[in-house]
């Protein structure tokens, strides 16, 4: 599986309505930490089969940055049953990622 740029319009029926957990990473271009996530958030979504991808540039969608109170970026959310289950912000390994959907 690989990992699809996602917009405000795309929000609720690929991730609210999903009925896989759901996986948001919220992102900038300009942001280091990010860059250097990409590749680990990559490698889990090839593995992880059972679980969406996205990611969220919250220059392009600030409300929906606000609306998941993005204070910082990288931050990471997973969504089950339309619900936030999970969240963490900030450079992380594929295991800690791996965990949020414990």
């Amino acid at each position: 599986m690989s990992i699809h740029q996602l917009t405000t319009d795309q929000f609720e029926k690929e991730v609210l309505q999903s009925d896989v957990p759901v996986l948001v990473d919220f992102y900038a271009d300009w942001c280091g930490p990010c860059k250097m996530m990409t590749p680990i958030v990559g490698e889990l979504a090839g593995e992880k089969a059972d679980a969406k991808f996205f990611k969220v540039d919250i220059d392009h969608n600030r409300e929906l940055a606000k609306q998941y109170r993005v204070m910082s970026i990288p931050t990471f959310v997973v969504f089950k049953n339309g619900e936030v289950h999970s969240r963490a912000m900030g450079v992380k390994s594929k295991d800690e990622l791996l965990s949020m959907f414990v």
